[in-house]
């Protein structure tokens, strides 16, 4: 699924991935700047989640609640220096949760993401506008 949108219809473009059915642990891929957080954002508003969502970038992983004691959880493992380090935050126990994982830079752990997950790939466009690819 590819869908091209102007950062004023990301809500509408996070609730078509939602019905589209991803896996819940999803990967997101972009250069620096694409949008992968503000998506991410954007998803989690779609999944109920009511508290400030902000970037994990120092902290490695942010918990958000959202109905029926559901969680999402948002990595952004740009930081990391090996696999080794997500590990030992415990990662694992996390990506087979059974609740969302947003995954930024998820190609730093490449030998741990579970066999069931999607992709998001946000590219910028000449134009300005965005191109989200759910695979």
């Amino acid at each position: 699924m590819k869908i091209e949108f102007n950062l004023d219809e990301i809500e509408t473009v996070a609730k078509q991935i939602l019905d589209a059915n991803p896996e819940k642990v999803i990967l997101f891929n972009g250069e620096m700047g694409a949008g992968k957080t503000t998506f991410i954002k954007a998803l989690c508003k779609q999944l109920g989640v009511e508290n400030p969502t902000s970037s994990p970038t120092f902290s490695l992983v942010n918990e958000y609640q959202i109905a029926d004691n559901e969680l999402v959880y948002h990595f952004d493992v740009y930081r990391l220096k090996n696999q080794n380090e997500a590990l030992d935050m415990g990662i694992d126990d996390y990506l087979y949760s059974g609740n969302w994982c947003f995954i930024e830079w998820a190609e730093k752990i490449p030998d741990l993401i579970p066999e069931d997950h999607s992709v998001i790939t946000i590219s910028i466009l000449n134009n300005g506008k965005r191109e989200l690819e759910l695979q």
